[in-house]
C-alpha cells in the first residue's frame, strides 16, 4: 500500500505518541512498544529511514531523559544509561529493517505475508534482544562483577520471551489495524470507480 507523504507523516506521528505514552513506565499502564514502533515503522515508512528513524530514536532518548531527571536523578548515572545505552541505535534499527523487508517481500495481504511476519518480526526482536541484552550485559557497570557467558545466557532466557510477546502483541495489534484500513480503502476505492461508471 503505496502512502502519501501527508499519509506517511500522519502514520509516524501516530507512532511516534504509541511510543511516548508507552515508554514513560512511571504510569505502568502499558508496557512500553518502541520495539514495536520501530518495526512497524520499518513497514509502514519503508523508504522514510532518513528522517523517520532518527526522529523516533531522538524521541525515544528524550522521553528517557524527561522521565529519569524528572526522578531527581541524574541522566548519565543512572542504571540503565551506560555506554550500552548507544547500542539502542543498532538494536532498533534491526527492527525498524524487520519491517521494511517485511514491506518489501510480503507486499499482498495473504498467507505467506503472515508467515513472513512471524519470521521476520522474531528474527528482529532475537537482533535487537542481542544487540540490546548483550550490549548492557558486558558494557555496563550496573552488571555486577564478575561477569560471564553462562551467566549472560541465563540472562538471555530471563528476559527474551516477554520482549517477543510484547512486540507480538503490539505488531499484532498493527497488522490488525493494516489489514482493516486496506479493506476500507479497497471497498471505498470500488464504490468510487462504481459510481463514475453510473455517470
Amino acid at each position: 500500500m503505496a502512502l502519501t507523504q501527508k499519509q506517511r507523516l500522519g502514520v509516524f506521528l501516530a507512532l511516534a505518541l504509541v511510543m511516548a505514552a508507552t515508554r514513560m513506565n512511571h504510569f505502568g499502564a502499558l508496557p512500553d512498544a518502541s520495539w514495536a514502533v520501530f518495526f512497524l515503522g520499518g513497514f509502514w515508512l519503508r523508504g522514510s529511514a532518513r528522517w523517520a528513524f532518527p526522529l523516533l530514536m531522538a524521541e525515544a532518548v528524550l522521553v528517557d531523559f524527561l522521565v529519569i531527571t524528572n526522578q531527581g536523578l541524574d541522566f548519565w548515572s543512572h542504571y540503565c544509561v551506560s555506554a550500552a545505552y548507544w547500542f539502542l541505535v543498532p538494536a532498533y534499527f534491526s527492527m525498524w529493517m524487520g519491517g521494511s523487508l517485511l514491506a518489501r517481500f510480503a507486499p499482498r495481504i495473504d498467507a505467506k505475508a503472515l508467515g513472513l511476519l512471524a519470521v521476520s518480526l522474531v528474527a528482529a526482536v532475537s537482533v535487537c534482544y542481542l544487540i540490546s541484552n548483550g550490549s548492557f550485559y558486558w558494557l555496563s557497570n550496573s552488571v555486577p562483577q564478575p561477569r560471564s557467558m553462562g551467566a549472560w545466557m541465563a540472562n538471555l532466557g530471563d528476559w527474551y520471551l516477554p520482549y517477543l510477546r510484547t512486540s507480538a502483541i503490539y505488531v499484532g495489534i498493527g497488522a490488525v489495524m493494516h489489514v482493516l484500513v486496506v479493506k476500507l480503502t479497497a471497498a471505498l476505492g470500488h464504490q468510487h470507480d462504481a459510481g463514475r461508471a453510473i455517470h
